[in-house]
């Protein structure tokens, strides 16, 4: 059985920062890119960030470019994202996703192969 599990969400002000972690079990991490996709109250589920399988390559929401670094250690089966700057329109719901295929494949489609339970990011101004 697959589990994505984030953790690391949570409360913090405006300008601050977070990191985000994902622990994957039952499915070997290797073999697939890595992303992360969020949803605010009343929006659709939008892209963020993904890293290809080995980690060699990153791509970024123009909205979080600069300010959020996506990573992974393959060692551990986790995922990372680092969160700086953080802004009240980064408050969401943030959710880990796992997909056979590349980066870009990310980017243009919500059909990953598998998804976490999510974890709150609130923002406050």
């Amino acid at each position: 059985q697959v589990q994505l599990v984030e953790s690391g969400g949570g409360l913090v002000q405006a300008g601050g920062s977070l990191r985000l972690s994902c622990a994957a079990s039952g499915l070997t991490f290797s073999n697939y890119a890595m992303g992360w996709f969020r949803q605010a109250p009343g929006k659709e589920h939008e892209f963020v960030a993904a890293v290809s399988r080995v980690g060699d390559t990153t791509t970024y929401a123009n909205s979080v470019k600069g300010r959020f670094t996506i990573s992974r250690d393959n060692a551990k089966n986790t995922v990372y994202l680092q969160m700086n700057s953080l802004k009240p329109e980064d408050t969401a719901v943030y959710y880990c996703a796992a997909r056979r295929g590349t980066v870009q494949a990310m980017v243009s489609s919500l059909a990953n192969d598998y998804w976490g339970q999510g974890t709150q990011v609130t923002v406050s101004s």
